[in-house]
Formats: C-alpha cells, sequence, structure tokens
C-alpha cells in the first residue's frame, strides 16, 4: 500500500506543527512548569520524608539552563542536612521527554552538606527508610535489572562538564567530626581534578583526584593521593571504631559496564600502594601491605551476584584467583573458591603484610605450592556445608626458621605464659625442672582422658581436622559470632608456646600456618609434641604442668593419679582458674561436675578405652593438695570460708 507524497508531506508539516506549539509552550510556561516541578519536591519531601525543602529562586537560563539559590533541605527536629548558596545546571531536552533526566553541566558554589547524629537521632535516618508494599516483598528482586538501572540513572546525574567550588561535606557523629571541603571539583572535557581539605580530630591534610571521567559511557581510571608529604589518612574510621588506616595512593579503573541478555558485567582494577591498617582486633601492631592489585570482574544475574574466577587478586608476588557467589534461585547459596595457582615457596613468605605474620619474618623455604579452597554454605540446608582445603607441595622445605622456631620443640626451653598481656613467672621444659614429667611417667589414664576432651583423633591427623572446622563454622553463622573455634592439640601448643592467646587476626592466622609447618614437615615427633602439652598448659592458678598440677590437687606423682582424678584433671583444662566451682560447700564436686566426668567416663567405655575393671574399688574425688585452700568449704558456724586450716589437717591425716 502506498501513500501520496502530499499526505506524506501533509503529516510532516502538522507533526512540526505540533512540536513547535509543544515547544513554544514548553519555551513560554517553562518557569510556571519549574516552580511546579520544585513545588511537587517540596510537598513529597514534606510527606514522604518529614523534611522540609526550599528554594529562594529558580530561573530558565536559555533553553536548557537552570539556576537555583539557597536550596536548603531540613528534616524536621533535626540538623540541616543541606544547604547550598547557589546551583547552575542544564538538562539533556531530549532525554527528558522519553522521561529520562540527564545533566549536562553542573556549577555549584558555596554550600555543605552533612550528616548529624545526636544521640540516638541521625538527621539522614528518613531518607534511609523504605516501605515495601506487598507485591514488592512477593516479587523476587532481578539483581542484574535493578543494579544496571540504578547505575545508569546514577551516571546519567553526573554532568559530562562540573565545576564545584567551596562546598563542604561534614560528619558529625556525636561529637566525632570531619570535614572534606571541596575547594575545587573540575570534569572538563572528561578529564577530572579535584583539591580537597580534609580535617579531623587527629590530622590535617590535603588531597587530590585525578583522571579520567566518562559517565556516559560508564568508563574511569581515576587516582587518589596526597598533595602532602606523608601517607593519606583515612578520617573518622580511627574515632568511631579505632580502626586507623593510611595509603600512599589509589587507582580506580572502571573499564565496562554492559548488560548482556539478562547479565551485567562490571570488569576493571583497583590497586594500592603502602596500605597501613591498626586496629586491636586485627594485629597488635600495624599491619603494611606494601602493593595489591584486584583486576575484577562482577556478574549479575537474575538470580545470583559473584565475582568471576576470571578476576585476579595480588598481594605483593601472591596471586590469588577468586570466585564470590550469592545465588537465590532454588536455596539461597554462598560459594567462595580460592585459588593459588602454583608459587614459590619463599616468594609467599615475603609477601607476607608486614605486622601480620611476624613470626615469618627471616623464615627461608624452597620448593613451590599450590593451593585450593572450595566453600559452599545453603541457608536453607546448613548441615550440606562444604569445606574443602588442600595445598600441594612440591620438594617444599623450611631451612631457615623466623622469630618461631619450631625446632626448640625438640630441646629443652623456658616457657612463659602471657595473659592478658601480662608475662606469667618462667617455667622450665626439660629433665632440669623437677616437676618435669617424661611421657611415659603420666599416667595413660589421664593421656587418654585428655585426648579424648581434647583431640581424639590426635595421633592420626595432620594438625587440623576438616570436620571439627565444618561444625565451628556452622556454630559461627548461627550464632553470628566466633563462639566456637576447632582448635586440636597442635594449635593449643603452637599457640601456647609461641604466640599469645590475644584474639586477634593476626594470632590466627600465623598459628594455621605454624600448625601446618609443625605437622607437615615432620619438625617434632606427635610424642614429643604431647609430652610438651602436658608439661607447659595451666591446670590452676598459676600452676603450670602436670607435675606441678598432680601435687597441687592430689599430693601425687603424675604416674598415680586414678581413673577418676584423671577424669577431673581433664575436664578443667578449659577453665582451669575457676576449678574452684566446681566444689560445694563439703569439698565435693557438684552434681554437674559428677555428671560431666561420668558422661566422659561413659564415652571412654564406649570407645575402649577404659573397662569396667578399671574403676573397681574408686572413691569420690578428694582434693588434699594446695588447691583445697581455694575452695569455700562451710565451717561449723555455717560461714563459707577457704580451707586454709582444713587443708594443713587433712593433709597430716594422710
Amino acid at each position: 500500500m502506498k501513500f501520496p507524497k502530499q499526505k506524506i508531506y501533509k503529516a510532516l508539516l502538522i507533526l512540526a506543527i505540533v512540536l513547535v506549539v509543544l515547544f513554544l509552550g514548553f519555551y513560554f510556561f517553562r518557569d510556571s512548569l519549574l516552580k511546579q516541578a520544585i513545588a511537587k519536591v517540596t510537598n513529597k519531601m514534606n510527606t514522604e520524608y518529614n523534611s522540609t525543602f526550599s528554594v529562594k529562586s529558580a530561573t530558565f537560563d536559555g533553553l536548557s539552563g537552570i539556576k537555583l539559590t539557597d536550596v536548603i533541605l531540613v528534616p524536621k527536629n533535626a540538623d540541616t542536612l543541606c544547604h547550598i548558596q547557589k546551583i547552575e545546571t542544564s538538562v539533556s531536552l531530549s532525554s527528558l521527554l522519553i522521561g529520562d533526566v540527564q545533566i549536562g553541566t553542573l556549577k555549584v558554589n558555596n554550600g555543605y552538606i552533612q550528616l548529624v547524629k545526636k544521640g540516638n537521632v541521625r538527621n539522614f535516618d528518613a531518607f534511609l527508610k523504605k516501605d515495601k508494599t506487598d507485591s514488592d516483598k512477593n516479587e523476587k528482586r532481578k539483581y542484574a535489572t535493578f543494579a544496571y538501572r540504578i547505575i545508569s540513572k546514577l551516571l546519567n546525574l553526573v554532568p559530562t562538564d562540573m565545576k564545584l567550588e567551596n562546598l563542604n561535606f561534614r560528619i558529625d557523629d556525636n561529637g566525632k567530626k570531619t570535614s572534606v571541603a571541596v575547594n575545587k571539583l573540575v570534569l572538563d572535557n572528561k578529564q577530572l581534578e579535584t583539591s580537597l581539605h580534609v580535617q579531623s580530630k587527629n590530622f590535617d591534610q590535603r588531597w587530590n583526584i585525578k583522571g579520567f571521567a566518562d559517565p556516559r559511557n560508564k568508563k574511569a581510571d581515576i587516582r587518589f593521593f596526597n598533595l602532602d608529604t606523608g601517607a593519606i589518612r583515612v578520617p573518622y574510621l580511627d574515632e568511631r571504631y579505632h580502626l586507623k588506616a593510611s595509603f600512599d595512593s589509589i587507582r580506580l579503573n572502571v573499564a565496562n559496564i554492559e548488560k548482556d541478555g539478562s547479565e551485567l558485567h562490571i570488569d576493571g582494577y583497583t590497586s594500592i600502594a603502602n596500605l597501613k591498617i591498626n586496629h586491636p582486633k586485627i594485629a597488635s601492631k600495624d599491619v603494611v601491605i606494601k602493593n595489591a592489585r584486584f583486576d575484577y570482574r562482577f556478574l549479575l544475574g537474575d538470580d545470583f551476584i559473584s565475582i568471576d574466577s576470571t578476576s585476579t587478586m595480588q598481594l605483593n608476588k601472591i596471586k590469588v584467583k577468586p570466585y564470590i557467589s550469592y545465588n537465590t534461585e532454588k536455596d539461597t547459596i554462598y560459594t567462595l573458591k580460592v585459588d593459588i595457582p602454583k608459587m614459590k615457596a619463599q616468594d609467599f613468605i615475603v609477601s607476607l603484610p608486614d605486622g601480620l605474620f611476624t613470626h615469618f619474618q627471616g623464615m627461608e623455604a624452597t620448593g613451590n605450592f599450590d593451593y585450593k579452597l572450595d566453600f559452599k554454605f545453603n541457608k536453607n540446608r546448613p548441615n550440606t556445608l562444604v569445606f574443602d582445603s588442600k595445598l600441594n607441595k612440591e620438594d617444599l622445605k623450611i631451612i631457615k626458621y623466623g622469630e618461631a622456631d619450631l625446632n626448640k620443640l625438640n630441646g629443652q626451653f623456658v616457657y612463659r605464659a602471657i595473659i592478658q598481656n601480662v608475662l606469667q613467672r618462667p617455667v622450665l621444659v626439660g629433665n632440669s625442672n623437677p616437676n618435669y614429667t617424661p611421657l611415659d611417667q603420666i599416667s595413660p589414664y589421664l593421656r587418654k582422658s585428655v585426648l579424648t576432651t581434647e583431640d581424639p583423633s590426635f595421633f592420626s591427623h595432620r594438625g587440623f581436622i576438616n570436620e571439627a572446622f565444618k561444625q565451628s563454622i556452622l556454630k559461627n553463622i548461627r550464632t553470628k559470632k566466633f563462639s566456637r573455634g576447632a582448635s586440636t592439640i597442635s594449635m593449643q601448643l603452637i599457640k601456647n608456646v609461641f604466640l599469645t592467646r590475644e584474639k586477634t587476626l593476626s594470632r590466627k592466622l600465623e598459628e594455621i600456618l605454624l600448625v601446618y609447618i609443625l605437622e607437615n614437615n615432620r619438625v617434632v615427633s606427635k610424642e614429643r609434641m604431647l609430652e610438651v602439652y602436658f608439661n607447659i598448659i595451666e591446670w590452676g592458678p598459676n600452676v603450670y604442668g602436670i607435675g606441678e598440677a598432680s601435687h597441687f590437687y592430689f599430693q601425687k606423682s603424675p604416674s598415680a593419679l586414678n581413673v577418676d582424678e584423671c577424669l577431673y584433671l581433664a575436664t578443667i583444662i578449659p577453665k582451669p582458674r575457676k576449678f574452684m566451682y566446681q566444689f560445694n560447700d563439703q569439698g565435693n564436686l557438684r552434681d554437674f561436675a559428677v555428671q560431666n566426668q561420668k558422661f566422659l567416663k561413659n564415652l571412654m567405655f564406649r570407645r575402649g578405652l577404659l573397662v569396667p575393671e578399671d574403676t573397681i574399688g574408686q572413691l569420690p574425688v578428694y582434693i588434699s593438695g594446695n588447691a583445697r585452700s581455694l575452695i569455700r568449704i562451710k565451717t561449723p558456724d555455717s560461714t563459707a570460708v577457704p580451707a586454709d586450716s582444713l587443708a594443713i589437717g587433712d593433709e597430716f591425716d594422710l
């Protein structure tokens, strides 16, 4: 079917007239339309966010330019959130016609944006609340579509040409104050340059951000560094979270943001130089990472978010290929895979961050290794947890130890426990100490009891028990805190002899690596490890080693301990300084302590570690040594007092 040319021309003419009329209508009534738009925003801020929004004057400048003065946003009963004296901007009319706001240019002069918290009241709380409709609650969010829509809208609000002057960003968290003054920020011809002045209670610095930024094509390459001498210090975190952090420079590169069908891809890299972190939960010293880089590829689909396995993390000379996924297709599944390709062992050692692995400084090794970790957790089926850790060695050998010389376990050495950062008295571990007890002179009942309570598979594992790790992870996930460990005797030995009892990430990581070296390089025999363990662990207040413990409680040598005495000693290892609370005011074990020992005894029966003949003629546990003076025993006048005088009489009767 063909249309006559005359009709086509007429239709085009009518369309042109309509567009001209619309344009003229918009042009002549634009100020009125702008006032209506501001009124609409004002009403929305008042009704939905309980805030007052005002603009002193708003006018058009040319066809697409807008000028605003004294733009103020104040939440009810809270501090001003935003006050900008002058804003000049332009919008893309073609984008506006299709319902998309795309800012072309932006000039901002003199103003501030502040986040204030006083007590429990924050001046931005109203803008964090989001009421979900029933349809929102029932509808499954499509991550890729949602993320791409948000990213596109945000980047459209970033102007292609921008100039900010004298703009302040402030944080006041109950007196903890930080301010970032933007003296100048210019984005011109896709080149970004800034001059920032950062102030907090603890420092005053000038920063610079410069590089390439192309918001329309979703690309950027930006560097962040210090204009003054020294490293860039991160504000606010030190006062708020006791986290001190600094670095020399950061580079952020976004190479591609693309939606392909139902998947969103985000590619690029970020790098940081001389990152320094200090926090009491991380390490007792500054942790320094000289060079780190992350080449990332984020993938988002309808029902998953992931860091693709093509991503690479580099920490000095260590390269790691991670895969992290959050999937909600059927169940909620968290997946983590870590792959360290084959590398030289020495390169690994010298790449460990300073301050995080202090006991490895000076260590030397030969050979190569590679490592793989596979972790998967199904929220709806937690018992299907997957935890598989594999390290493959190739001629790996430690030729020189660092600060933690594991060979010292084979000889005589002095052990000093550290409790709450206080160094305890020295204990000589060796035959020169009269209380030192060789393994073959310790009651076999005690060896069996302690292995049952602390580490039943000690003689068969290589430092770690995968199943124990799984159960530990499950409990920590359920309780949302580190409420349970998976400590073996090997780990306890390393922690006591070479490390401290501080609960830091550094100590735990060092413990894991040292245990692996100890157990997989046959540095010390299992028998020697167990012997040292029995002679250094704490069995009571200032009581170290089984030689001291057996006399402290029972006035016996370790070889003379009977079954019930051994069961008792095994049960107090977790809390040896609180042993006295297991006894009543008659000096006898309380019911819960008796039940604990009964449970342990039955467990050992089932495992064939005890036979009925071992318990024939056994009497209740009776404390006769100096430990009795710490038990509160009721005297004839019905007052419970420490049994110092009773201990002397009891010793005489024996």
